[in-house]
């Protein structure tokens, strides 16, 4: 079994989700970053329009984010963003 990612979703309101994760995808200002457990670690800025995508065994939970930064470490994301809403299923990119 491959070891998880501790995950934390932070807009500036509230902690929006928080839990482990096989992998993250987040758009950054650079491209597009995935995120496994031993990443080496990071710190990024999101771009103003992007989202977040953080994928579980058998599902995946996608927001749309707006600006704010990724921080990566070897066995955890944290990303802070200025804003974040559950994506609309239209707006899920695979």
């Amino acid at each position: 079994m491959a070891r998880q990612l501790h995950v934390e979703l932070v807009a500036v309101e509230e902690k929006v989700w928080s839990g482990d994760a096989d992998m993250v995808v987040a758009r950054t200002t650079e491209g597009e970053l995935g995120v496994l457990y031993g990443h080496e670690p990071l710190l990024g800025q999101l771009a103003e329009e992007g989202q977040v995508r953080i994928k579980q065994a058998g599902q995946e939970l996608a927001y749309d984010v707006a600006g704010g930064f990724i921080s990566v470490t070897g066995t955890g994301v944290t990303v802070l963003a200025e804003s974040c809403v559950p994506a609309s299923s239209a707006s899920v990119a695979h």
